[in-house]
């Protein structure tokens, strides 16, 4: 078997890469992936140059994993801003670094494509090996996989990679037969707050309808993008991602994307731009022309729950940090990276933090559901989801 970096994914045919067990994921889709390139979101200007893992055994491709070159460290949301000061401080250079991950995007899954009829522990063992080598050819200064599926991080691990945990906060599906039954299992405060932000939202006016990637015009996808790129400017953030990329991944991944629109008189107000798969709903993208109370919560988190109940999906991951959402539903989960780093030196250190940081988020997250909006008996049937 030999591992190559891939430069663009355009250059890997997409029914190859497609037909990798993973790929079913809609983050990690060849559509997804080539879009983002296409149209400049990823690129070595914007600090994210393509540098696939591609396995390749008799000129099959057997193997892959969606990597980049970073020249800083934004967008990935496993933060390791303090690393690389330390490096700056002792004189080294923590960029360029190698990162498997889907960019701009905390979702969790695969981040080992492999071909069906592999051997799936002799692949992954070399997707890791072959990482560590080629962060160590290329003299950087460390490869992180972000937010991977649990067999995926346990062959990490076994090959020497440093764990770390951080945490989300994720809803899951009890089998409810719909909306009411969902609230039935909270505590009488938190389902009463949930009720009311609910109404407030009518009470202004305000209509919400769900419109699938495929079913969107050019109008809509323009009032999205706009809604989207005014709140990532509000936040000092640059809206990487153009209209025409959202738009194009609409078109390719058809009801894997999925638009919640609110509209006053027909007239969008708001949006959510969320992707699913077959059993997960993501929420990524929201924005606003107007600060109406109670809309964002409705938007990003209760349409969202509303939909997997409807459509039998199992979990909603609504993006990352927010401790306001354990309040509406969604529990404290925990979530997975593993880094190698070239340095023996910082390797220690980081170590030494790593194994003090698990401890302390694994209490957090058990704290806060002990603490959280359901009542016991359902906090017991949700247990065995987590």
């Amino acid at each position: 078997m030999e591992l190559h970096a891939i430069p663009r994914i355009e250059d890997i045919e997409p029914g190859q890469w497609n037909r990798l067990a993973g790929a079913g994921n809609p983050f990690l889709r060849h559509e997804f992936l080539a879009a983002l390139e296409r149209h400049g979101a990823v690129s070595p200007r914007v600090g994210w140059a393509p540098h696939h893992l591609a396995l390749y055994h008799d000129g099959a491709l057997v193997a892959a994993a969606p990597a980049y070159l970073k020249s800083h460290s934004w967008g990935e949301f496993v933060f390791d801003f303090a690393w690389a000061d330390a490096y700056e401080r002792h004189g080294l250079d923590y960029y360029p670094k190698l990162v498997v991950a889907v960019p701009y995007s905390p979702v969790n899954g695969p981040r080992m494509l492999l071909a069906p009829e592999g051997d799936a522990s002799r692949l992954r063992a070399a997707l890791a090996d072959g990482a560590r080598a080629m962060t160590n050819q290329l003299e950087l200064s460390s490869a992180h996989w972000l937010f991977p599926e649990r067999p995926d991080h346990a062959a990490l691990l076994r090959a020497g990679y440093q764990h770390r945990v951080g945490c989300q906060y994720h809803w899951y599906n009890a089998g409810y037969a719909d909306f009411d039954e969902f609230l039935a299992g909270l505590t009488s405060k938190k389902r009463k707050n949930i009720r009311r932000e609910r109404r407030l939202v009518r009470e202004a006016g305000i209509e919400l309808r769900i419109v699938h990637g495929h079913e969107a015009d050019d109008a809509l996808w323009a009032q999205l993008h706009g809604f989207y790129a005014k709140t990532f400017r509000e936040h000092g953030n640059l809206p990487l991602i153009s209209r025409a990329c959202f738009a194009d991944i609409g078109a390719a991944l058809r009801d894997r994307v999925v638009l919640v629109v609110a509209e006053r008189g027909g007239e969008p107000v708001a949006g959510a731009i969320c992707l699913r798969d077959d059993h997960t709903l993501y929420g990524r993208y929201w924005g606003c022309r107007e600060e109406i109370d109670g809309l964002h919560f409705e938007a990003c988190y209760y349409q969202g729950i509303d939909y997997c109940i409807r459509h039998g999906l199992q979990r909603f991951e609504p993006g990352a940090q927010g401790e306001h959402k354990v309040a509406r539903g969604f529990l404290p989960t925990l979530t997975h990276s593993a880094h190698y780093l070239a340095d023996s030196r910082f390797r220690d250190a980081v170590g030494d933090f790593l194994a003090r940081e698990r401890q302390a988020v694994e209490a957090y997250a058990e704290t806060l559901t002990m603490e959280g909006p359901y009542r016991v008996d359902m906090l017991e049937r949700l247990r065995d989801e987590l």
